[in-house]
């Protein structure tokens, strides 16, 4: 049976702003909040609402209006102890293990999880636990949507680093576990 999953990025957080890797307490941005309030009414509907676990996640799906499930598959992309830096900084401090990490999918320099697990993780849930028939709208991490992509249309998994989502966008996929379509995101408020 076919499903519609709506994969809504979080809003925009200090963090992203940053270049930050984020543990998930990183608070949104004024502006933000102003534009998840806004984009409530342009959300789809849905027989189902998720979100990660993060505070960025919640808040996020509180702001569009929406009361949604926690969904652990769904949670942020595991940095290990590069939590709560900025990207130029452990750039600046591991050379290596950056390059090492961008150019193997396998790759966890930093203790957490590789891209690789990643994406088997949000595959997993793709496949598995989204619900037969229907429309899921869940709330979750930029990283968690190029996961999805990336194992929804069976790209390899260097097209991760290849994607752009942009904060409180909306990405479609379409289909069931092994066959999925994508329809390409849109912002839901200017």
């Amino acid at each position: 049976m076919t499903v519609r999953v709506f994969l809504v990025s979080s809003a925009e957080s200090e963090a992203f702003a940053e270049a930050r890797f984020d543990d998930g307490t990183s608070p949104l941005t004024d502006a933000g909040a102003r534009r998840a309030r806004a984009g409530a009414p342009e959300l789809p509907g849905a027989t189902a609402y998720l979100t990660a676990a993060s505070e960025r996640c919640r808040r996020t799906a509180e702001l569009l209006g929406v009361t949604a499930g926690e969904q652990p598959p769904l949670r942020d992309w595991d940095m290990g102890r590069w939590r709560g830096l900025r990207l130029d900084e452990v750039s600046a401090a591991e050379p290596e293990a950056v390059a090492g990490w961008l150019s193997d999918p396998a790759a966890a320099p930093h203790g957490g999880e590789s891209l690789t697990e990643l994406r088997q993780r949000v595959g997993g849930w793709l496949d598995g636990g989204v619900p037969d028939g229907g429309r899921v709208l869940a709330v979750v991490e930029p990283a968690v949507v190029r996961a999805a992509v990336v194992h929804a249309v069976g790209l390899p998994p260097q097209a991760f680093w290849r994607l752009d989502v942009l904060p409180l966008t909306v990405t479609e996929l379409v289909g069931r576990a092994g066959r999925w379509n994508l329809r390409c995101g849109r912002p839901l408020a200017g």
